[in-house]
C-alpha cells in the first residue's frame, strides 16, 4: 500500500490537469527560512504568489506615493523585452546607452541647460530631425532621485575641497543647508561625512524661505539644496529668491555658495505647468538638478536623473573608467548593475506624450488636486496648507482645531483605510511639529472620479468619528 501510495502521489504531482491549489506545494505553508528541497511548476508558484501579494494595498489608492502606478501596457513590454539588459554595459548594449543619452539631452533642454560648444543651432523642439542644438549640460540616469540626489552632494563636495585645497585652507568640516528634506540628504551627510544644517520651517511657511539662508551658510558650505516639491507640503521653495539671497552673501562675504535643485517631483511638472517660474539652469548659481523618472515623469519605478550645468560642475575624479564586458565604460554611480527597461520606458514617455501630452496630463492631474482641494474646504473642520495651485499637483491639509475635533488625522487615516484609501497623517518638520497633516497626491491614472469617490469616503468617515456609530448610508449600502 504504502509504494502504491507513493507512486499516486508522484502521478499528481506531475499531473498537468491538477488543479492548482491541490498541488503538493499548496498544501504547506511557503518556506520562509529556508530554500525548498525540490522544484515546483511555474504556475503553480506563480499563483500562490500572486494570491500573496493582493494582501498589498492597491496601487491605485495610495495617495501617499508620488511614484507613478499606472502605465500603459506598451511599456511592460518593452521592460520586458529589456530585462535581461545591463544599463551599465554600454558597449554590449550601445542603442541602450544611446537612448540613455537622448534622455539626458531631452531634460537638459527641458531645465534650460547653457548651450554647449554652439556648433548647432536648430531649435530645442525635440522634433527628432536631429536639429536640438548641443548642451553643455552632462548627467545620467540611476535609480532614483535618493541616488541622483547624493551623486549632486558628492559633487558639491568635491569642488568645495578643491576650491578650500587650492587656497591652502581646511577641509575638515563641510556643511549643507537645506529645508525640510527627504531622508535621503540625511543620508547624504551622514554616509558622506557632512554636517547637514537644516532650516527650520517659519510659522505658516511651507518650506525653506530665502531670507533664512544667510543664517546657515558660511565658508564651509559646499552647497544649498532647494527643493522643488516639499515632501511634506508638496509647494515650491523659492529657487529664484534663494539664488538671490547667496548672490548678496557673495558679495558681502566672498562665499560663492552653488545650489542643488531637489527637483524629485517638481523637475517633470514646473517646465509644462508653471513654464515662466525660474528654478532651473536659468539661474547661474544652480549647479545641479535631480529629478525622479518615476514620479510625475510618468515612467515606472526605478529611474532617476542627476543633471549638472556643465563639464566644470562635476568634477571628473568622480567619473569611474572601467574596462567591464569589452569596453571602458565612464560611470558615475552608486549602483552598478541595473536594469535597462526603466530608461527605455523613460524615452517611450517622451516619445508618446511630447511637450504637449505632458502638459495636459499634468493639468489634468493639478485639476482634480483644484476639485479635492474645494471638496474638502467644505466639509468643516480642516484647514488647507496647500491646494494644488502653483505647484505639485497634490492637497495637504490640517484639522482648524485639533482639541476640539474629537478625533485625530491619524484616526481618519485609519478610516479612510478601511475602504482601501492610503492617505498618511504626520507632522510636519521642526518648528512645525504640532501641526499633524493630511497629504493626498494627485497621479496619472488617478482620475477625477476616484477623487469623488475619495471626497464621499472621507465625508461618512467624519460622520462616523463624529457620532461614534456608522451612517444610515453605511448600514444600507446606498451612497448619495
Amino acid at each position: 500500500m504504502a509504494l502504491h501510495r507513493a507512486k499516486d502521489t508522484h502521478a499528481e504531482a506531475d499531473d498537468p490537469y491538477a488543479d492548482l491549489f491541490a498541488s503538493p506545494l499548496s498544501a504547506h505553508v511557503l518556506p520562509k527560512h529556508r530554500m525548498p528541497a525540490e522544484h515546483a511548476p511555474p504556475d503553480v508558484v506563480y499563483e500562490l504568489l500572486h494570491s500573496e501579494l493582493l494582501l498589498d494595498g492597491n496601487a491605485a489608492q495610495n495617495l501617499a506615493t508620488f511614484c507613478t502606478t499606472w502605465t500603459e501596457p506598451y511599456v511592460g513590454r518593452l521592460m520586458s523585452e529589456c530585462v535581461d539588459k545591463n544599463m551599465v554595459d554600454k558597449d554590449e548594449y550601445p542603442q541602450t546607452a544611446a537612448i540613455e543619452a537622448r534622455c539626458v539631452s531631452i531634460i537638459a533642454d527641458l531645465w534650460h541647460a547653457p548651450s554647449g560648444d554652439g556648433n548647432g543651432d536648430g531649435d530645442s523642439s525635440g522634433d527628432g530631425g536631429g536639429g536640438v542644438r548641443p548642451r553643455g549640460a552632462v548627467g545620467c540616469s540611476t535609480t532614483g532621485s535618493s541616488e541622483a540626489a547624493m551623486l549632486g552632494g558628492l559633487a558639491l563636495k568635491w569642488r568645495w575641497r578643491a576650491r578650500r585645497q587650492a587656497r591652502g585652507e581646511p577641509v575638515d568640516r563641510p556643511n549643507i543647508v537645506a529645508g525640510p528634506v527627504q531622508v535621503c540628504w540625511e543620508k547624504f551627510a551622514r554616509y558622506f561625512d557632512v554636517e547637514l544644517r537644516q532650516v527650520p520651517l517659519e510659522p505658516g511657511a511651507t518650506g525653506m524661505r530665502a531670507e533664512q539662508v544667510a543664517a546657515y551658510v558660511d565658508e564651509n558650505t559646499i552647497g544649498v539644496v532647494a527643493i522643488l516639491g516639499v515632501t511634506f507640503t508638496c509647494a515650491y521653495e523659492p529657487v529664484a529668491e534663494i539664488a538671490a539671497a547667496l548672490d548678496r552673501i557673495e558679495a558681502e562675504r566672498g562665499w560663492d555658495v552653488p545650489i542643488h535643485v531637489d527637483a524629485a517631483s517638481g523637475g517633470f511638472v514646473a517646465p509644462f505647468l508653471h513654464p515662466d517660474l525660474v528654478w532651473d539652469f536659468r539661474l547661474d548659481r544652480v549647479a545641479s538638478i535631480n529629478a525622479s523618472g518615476h514620479k510625475y515623469g510618468l515612467a515606472p519605478l526605478g529611474v532617476g536623473w542627476a543633471l549638472w550645468r556643465d563639464a566644470d560642475a562635476l568634477p571628473a575624479e568622480l567619473v569611474f573608467q572601467v574596462d567591464y564586458l569589452g569596453g571602458d565604460v565612464p560611470t558615475f554611480a552608486l549602483n552598478f548593475s541595473r536594469p535597462g527597461g526603466e530608461v527605455i520606458a523613460q524615452y517611450y514617455a517622451f516619445l508618446r506624450l511630447g511637450r504637449a501630452g505632458y502638459r495636459r496630463v499634468q493639468q489634468a492631474c493639478a485639476d482634480t488636486a483644484r476639485y479635492l482641494a474645494a471638496q474638502v474646504r467644505q466639509m468643516g473642520p480642516f484647514t488647507l496648507l496647500y491646494d494644488g495651485e502653483g505647484a505639485l499637483p497634490a492637497v495637504s491639509y490640517t484639522l482648524t482645531d485639533p482639541r476640539g475635533a474629537g478625533f485625530s488625522l491619524y484616526d481618519l487615516s485609519d478610516q479612510l483605510r478601511m475602504r482601501g484609501w492610503q492617505v498618511p497623517a504626520y507632522p510636519l518638520p521642526a518648528d512645525r511639529h504640532d501641526t499633524v497633516v493630511h497629504r493626498v497626491l494627485i497621479r496619472h491614472g488617478v482620475g477625477r472620479d476616484e477623487i469623488a469617490l475619495l471626497a464621499d469616503d472621507l465625508r461618512q468617515a467624519l460622520r462616523r468619528l463624529a457620532t461614534g456609530t456608522p451612517t444610515d448610508a453605511e448600514r444600507t449600502g446606498f451612497h448619495h
